[in-house]
């Protein structure tokens, strides 16, 4: 089942050469506003129009709001939404049942779900699925805002080049900064060198991963549960289910492995009337439960699966070894376009948390 949350609960549908891809959301309140064009705003940026380092595939990814929503206003039922697949070209991925793509679901897929399986462009398991975390995300963050909680993601790094994005930056402007070029980065001279660091990839048939840093900030003390629903643990949780995922840390993460307690540990102060520390190596967040700091996650997100260059693979019907080039189009790096699907994540993920806590409504 492809759900997640409990009060917030999002469940996925779709698949990437199918009819339509969206999502259904339990858990809107009856008459919250449904803003449409908000909604659609966030899908844009997801987007791979206007972005010369791009996939070439060309969805319009209009919102459609099948259910739940009457005159704006959501009724109290789960809302439905869904996007068409309209580019879609399923013959690049006919002879991929026998012989599976490195660094893809095919081989599991295939010995879980069958030959059936459709896994034309990765099936349930593409990067096409985000659109309905995009989507679920978008009404998140609106409830959020009314609590005065906000989100924002960008590029830290694309292969070895690395923005600087200090924490004390307010996030508005480290967000405007980011979406003034095409990897989403606040550092403008980081950005251009990740830009030819994606190019260089797609002229050698390879690809390249980076990390996306999300921040929340006006997020209540208290927030989270104790242990198995900690904070770290949900945005975990539903951060791994991203396509192409594969390392998530708060605050200092793996570098806190390496320093004493006298340095990790983050004093408190009094501060316009109010408990905040002096430094972040926490990631606003002890004992699971949100300490009144921004919340700061980062993201490692892998290099795109789907390459030109040969690759070994088996035949699984003979058991022979075998080369595979991969066709059709992708993105030699998914990560400026993560940015705002791992912002949506967290956005559903803390509003879970919030309703459940009484945080909200």
């Amino acid at each position: 089942m492809m759900e997640f949350g409990q009060r917030f609960r999002v469940t996925v549908f779709g698949s990437s050469h199918g009819p339509e891809v969206g999502v259904s959301i339990d858990g809107v309140p009856a008459g919250w506003p449904i803003d449409a064009a908000a909604i659609q705003a966030q899908l844009d940026r997801r987007r791979p129009v206007g972005r010369r380092l791009a996939t070439r595939r060309q969805e319009e990814d209009r919102l459609v709001l099948d259910s739940g929503v009457v005159d704006g206003l959501a009724d109290g039922s789960p809302v439905r939404a869904h996007v068409a697949n309209e580019d879609v070209r399923r013959e690049p991925y006919d002879r991929r049942a026998d012989t599976p793509r490195p660094g893809h679901a095919d081989y599991p897929a295939r010995v879980r779900y069958g030959p059936q399986a459709d896994l034309s462009g990765g099936g349930i398991f593409s990067g096409r699925m985000t659109v309905g975390l995009v989507i679920a995300g978008a009404i998140a963050r609106s409830m959020l805002a009314v609590r005065g909680i906000a989100i924002g993601a960008f590029t830290l790094s694309i292969g070895a080049v690395e923005a600087a994005a200090p924490e004390t930056a307010p996030l508005a402007e480290i967000v405007r900064r980011a979406a003034e070029n095409e990897v989403g980065s606040p550092d403008a001279v980081a950005a251009r060198r990740m830009e030819e660091a994606i190019a260089t990839a797609r002229r050698d048939g390879d690809s390249v991963g980076g990390v996306v840093e999300v921040r929340a900030t006006g997020v209540p003390v208290g927030l989270g549960e104790p242990f198995f629903d900690s904070v770290e643990s949900v945005l975990a949780h539903a951060l791994f289910s991203v396509p192409a995922v594969k390392a998530v840390e708060f605050g200092a993460g793996f570098r806190a492995a390496r320093m004493r307690g006298s340095e990790d540990n983050d004093p408190f102060v009094w501060e316009n009337g109010a408990v905040r520390t002096s430094s972040n190596h926490a990631g606003g967040i002890l004992g699971g439960l949100a300490n009144g700091m921004p919340i700061v996650v980062r993201v490692a997100v892998k290099p795109t699966s789907s390459i030109a260059r040969p690759q070994r693979t088996v035949n699984l019907a003979t058991g022979a070894s075998a080369d595979l080039v991969v066709t059709g189009r992708h993105d030699p790096c998914i990560v400026p376009r993560a940015v705002v699907v791992l912002e949506s994540v967290v956005a559903f993920a803390l509003t879970d948390l919030a309703l459940r806590g009484g945080f909200l409504g």
